[in-house]
C-alpha cells in the first residue's frame, strides 16, 4: 500500500505577531463577554498589581489557536482536535507578543486520510517573557477542490 505524499513535517514552523492596544483589549473582552475591570477600566487596573490594562487571557489563546488554522489551510484543511494552553504572564497594554508554533511529530492516518499532528507552541513579549505555553494536535487533510466540486454539481444538475 502506498502512502499519499506527507502534508506535514516534523520542523515546521510558523510565527505571527500580535500588539495590544486599548481598543483591541477592550473590544476583544466585550465580544467574549469578559466583563473583569482589568480589561475595561483602565483607573481600575491602574491600581492593580498589573499596574495597567491587561488582557484577557482569551485574547492572545484565541489569536494562537487560530494561527494555526491559517497557517495550515492554504493547501490542505486543518482541524483542531486538542489545545492544552498555560498562561504564566500577563499580557499588558502596548505589549507585542510573538506567537511562535513547530511541529514535533506528524503521522498519516489512513482512516482519517490526513496527517496527525503534534505542536508545541509559546507566546512571548517584547521583553522576551514568556506569556503562554501551548501544545495542540490537529488533523491536517488534503484540501477538497472546489472546482471539482463545482463541476461534479453542474454535471449532475
Amino acid at each position: 500500500m502506498k502512502l499519499p505524499a506527507r502534508l506535514v513535517n516534523v520542523g515546521e514552523r510558523c510565527s505571527k505577531n500580535l500588539t495590544l492596544n486599548e481598543e483591541n483589549i477592550k473590544s476583544f473582552a466585550t465580544r467574549v463577554e469578559d466583563f473583569n475591570p482589568l480589561h475595561h477600566d483602565a483607573e481600575y487596573a491602574a491600581q492593580s498589581r498589573f499596574g495597567g490594562l491587561i488582557a484577557s487571557g482569551t485574547q492572545p489563546v484565541a489569536y494562537f489557536m487560530a494561527m494555526l488554522a491559517s497557517h495550515f489551510c492554504d493547501e490542505r484543511q486543518p482541524l483542531g482536535l486538542e489545545f492544552s494552553m498555560k498562561l504564566r504572564k500577563a499580557a499588558h497594554l502596548g505589549d507585542t507578543l510573538t506567537m511562535s508554533w513547530e511541529v514535533t511529530e506528524s503521522h498519516w492516518k489512513e482512516s482519517l486520510n490526513g496527517d496527525m499532528v503534534t505542536l508545541a507552541g509559546q507566546i512571548v513579549n517584547q521583553r522576551g517573557e514568556t506569556v503562554t505555553l501551548g501544545c495542540a494536535k490537529i488533523l491536517v487533510m488534503p484540501k477538497t477542490s472546489t472546482a471539482a466540486t463545482d463541476t461534479d454539481r453542474a454535471a449532475n444538475a
